[in-house]
C-alpha cells in the first residue's frame, strides 16, 4: 500500500506465488488479489485495507487461472484463464453466483460497464476481444409445440422474461492483452505483444475500425489518460511507454522508464500515471504534462498489477 501524497510505502501484506492483478472494493475497505499460476491456480486473495491484515482465501475451483479482476455492482468479477471463462463472486455471500465461457484461448483481461450489463475481455492466443452483453429475452412456447387449445399458457406455464447473456468476437491480433475502454465509453483500444500493433474497436458497432503499425513489440497494458486525449501503451520487451494521441492516433512521445513496463494507473485527476516495472521492482511516476519521468517508489517483488483504494 502506498500514500499518493507522499510516495511512501504504508504497509506490505502477504498473497499466494505469483499475483497478478488487484482491485480494491467500492468502500476501499477490502482489496482482492489473484493468483494466476500461468493458467493453472485457483486462488484469490483478500485483504483488509483497514487493518492491514491478510483474509482467508477464495478457492475458485472450479475456475482456474484468475487473472483480470474488477469490481462491479457489489461484485468481484474476474477472468478464469486456465478455464476460458469469466467469473463473479458475491463478496456477502462468498458464492459464485455466475459464469460464462468464452471459448477463447486466455482469457486475460477484464473491464466491465458502470452498468454491469457488458464485460470486456482479450483473448491473448486467440486474438480475439469478447464482447459479453446482457440482454432481456422474452420466450415463446417450446420449438413445435404450439399453443394449448383456446390459447393460454402451455401446461399451466407461462414462460417468463430472462436475462441472458451473447457474446460477440473481435479479432484483432495475437497476444492483445492489456487494454482499455476510452472515458466517453465509444471505443476500445488494445495493444498486441507479438506485431506491436494497436486495434481500435468501435463498440457501438462492434466493429474493428482502425489497426494501428505502432510497433509496441512486448505490449503489456493500455490506458486513457482520464480527459480521453492520451492513451499510454508500456513494453515488458524494452521497458518503453509508448504515448498516442487518441484522436489522431499517432505517436506523442516514447518514455523508457526501466526494466519491464508493467502495470499502468492514472491519477484520476490526470497528473500522473504510475508504471509497475517488474524488472526494476519499482513503480515509476510520470508526469502527465510533461511526459517526464518524476520519482520511483520502491516497492520490491516485481511490481506488476496496480489498483486505487479509495476508503468511504
Amino acid at each position: 500500500m502506498v500514500d499518493p501524497a507522499t510516495l511512501k510505502v504504508i504497509a506490505k501484506m502477504p498473497v499466494g506465488p505469483d499475483p497478478h492483478e488487484v482491485i480494491a472494493s467500492a468502500d476501499g475497505k477490502t482489496a482482492y488479489v489473484t493468483i494466476y499460476g500461468g493458467g493453472s491456480l485457483h486462488e484469490i486473495d483478500v485483504l483488509d485495507l483497514v487493518t492491514k491484515k491478510t483474509l482467508p482465501s477464495i478457492d475458485t475451483k472450479p475456475f482456474f487461472g484468475p487473472h483480470g479482476i474488477t469490481f462491479a455492482a457489489g461484485k468481484v468479477w474476474f477472468t478464469a484463464e486456465g478455464s476460458k471463462a469469466v467469473a463473479r463472486f458475491d463478496p456477502v455471500t462468498h458464492t459464485f453466483d455466475w459464469a460464462m465461457g468464452t471459448g477463447q484461448d486466455r482469457t486475460h483481461m477484464i473491464y466491465i460497464t458502470t452498468d454491469a450489463k457488458k464485460i470486456y475481455t482479450t483473448n491473448v492466443s486467440s486474438g480475439t476481444v469478447s464482447i459479453l452483453q446482457d440482454t432481456l429475452i422474452r420466450p415463446g412456447p417450446p420449438p413445435g409445440a404450439g399453443g394449448p387449445p383456446g390459447g393460454g399458457s402451455l401446461g399451466g406455464f407461462r414462460p417468463q422474461p430472462r436475462h441472458d447473456w451473447a457474446q460477440t468476437i473481435i479479432p484483432v491480433s495475437r497476444g492483445s492483452e492489456g487494454f482499455d475502454v476510452s472515458p466517453d465509453g465509444k471505443q476500445l483500444w488494445t495493444a498486441a505483444a507479438d506485431d506491436g500493433t494497436i486495434a481500435v474497436i468501435d463498440l457501438a458497432s462492434k466493429t474493428l475500425v482502425d489497426k494501428i503499425d505502432a510497433k509496441v513489440l512486448g505490449a503489456n497494458r493500455l490506458a486513457f489518460t482520464p480527459d480521453g486525449k492520451r492513451v499510454l501503451i508500456s513494453s515488458l520487451r524494452n521497458g518503453d511507454v509508448v504515448v498516442y494521441d487518441a484522436a489522431s492516433r499517432t505517436e506523442v512521445k516514447k518514455i523508457n522508464i526501466g526494466h519491464g513496463a508493467a502495470g499502468i494507473l492514472m491519477d484520476p485527476d490526470g497528473s500522473r500515471a504510475f508504471i509497475g516495472c517488474t524488472g526494476d521492482n519499482y513503480v515509476a511516476v510520470v508526469d502527465l504534462r510533461t511526459l517526464e519521468v518524476t520519482g520511483h517508489i520502491d516497492v520490491g517483488g516485481g511490481p506488476d498489477g496496480l489498483a486505487w483504494a479509495v476508503q468511504r
